[in-house]
């Protein structure tokens, strides 16, 4: 049983392998490391957009494909037929939970303001709103958007769910026109799929009350651009991105210039934890198929 994983740190990560589990290193370019006609397992490299390593016609007898993010839509439409795909819910959540945290308190509390004047060597004194009493609409309730509402609860916050399926303590995202309005902060962290794609558009967020924020720790496509530039421009919303469309942001888009705006180059789950947990996973699903088990995180209609 041939398993390619794309670190050689990966290796002393996986914990212990059955037996029959031959696993060899590579890296997702040209250089592969054996012959790719008898990889039963593959694991891509993170954030790999499917299009720079091997095309699937040279792996024949691949079984599964195992990611390292929580995402896998670049993936979706790429694996073909009878190959499972499996992404790494789970690994993500502690990372991009901390960074939703951290871009909601950095936002509302103006520290782009401050690190601005900082660099400009102005003692800007000016006082800022806060966090505690905000309602906080998290749309995507999967293991990511749980471990944002544990990590918000403890703010004095009111934290509301929704998902693409209504459920005890969970809205469905149908009741969205009526939640935004009520909303101080709107998280998303949903999957991108052609329902999400564009859920954030001008409709969405001329629903959000003046001086609302919103948080996009999803996909780029799942916000409209353009929309939001205009909202933003206006100085009617703020926002906190940590992906975009286009990505990576090109010199000269409005997004770079346009105020209200803190943003990060998809770093939320970027930390180094990240190898430890998601080749954690890795081996546990190499022994899992080795066994003939039932893979987790199985991915299905794009989730």
């Amino acid at each position: 049983m041939k398993v390619w994983i794309p670190h050689a740190h990966g290796l002393d990560l996986l914990g212990e392998l059955p037996p029959e589990a031959r696993v060899e290193v590579y890296p997702g370019d040209d250089d592969v490391p054996s012959d790719p006609g008898d990889v039963e397992f593959w694991v891509p490299p993170f954030l790999s957009d499917g299009k720079s390593v091997l095309p699937f016609d040279r792996l024949p007898e691949l079984a599964v494909v195992q990611l390292l993010s929580a995402g896998a839509d670049v993936w979706v439409s790429r694996v073909p037929d009878g190959v499972l795909l499996c992404d790494a819910a789970g690994v993500h959540t502690s990372s991009t939970a901390e960074w939703v945290l951290t871009s909601i308190l950095a936002s509302v509390r103006d520290f782009p303001r401050f690190v601005r004047a900082q660099v400009e060597g102005r003692w800007d004194y000016t006082p800022t709103d806060e966090l505690a009493g905000k309602r906080v609409l998290v749309v995507g309730a999967g293991t990511i958007g749980d471990g944002i509402r544990r990590r918000l609860e403890p703010f004095d916050v009111e934290v509301v769910l929704a998902a693409r399926r209504a459920r005890t303590g969970v809205h469905s995202v149908e009741e969205l026109p009526k939640l935004l309005p009520d909303a101080d902060v709107v998280v998303m962290i949903v999957p991108l799929t052609p329902a999400t794609e564009g859920m954030v558009d001008a409709e969405f967020l001329a629903r959000m009350h003046d001086g609302a924020l919103l948080v996009n720790a999803a996909r780029g496509p799942v916000v409209r651009t353009d929309a939001l530039v205009t909202e933003l421009a206006s100085g009617r919303l703020r926002a906190a991105l940590d992906v975009t469309d286009p990505e990576p942001l090109p010199p000269g888009h409005p997004l770079w210039s346009v105020p209200g705006l803190l943003l990060t180059p998809h770093v939320a789950g970027s930390v180094p934890g990240l190898h430890r947990r998601a080749y954690g996973l890795v081996g546990q699903q190499i022994g899992r198929y080795a066994a003939g088990e039932q893979l987790v995180n199985v991915v299905a209609d794009g989730y």
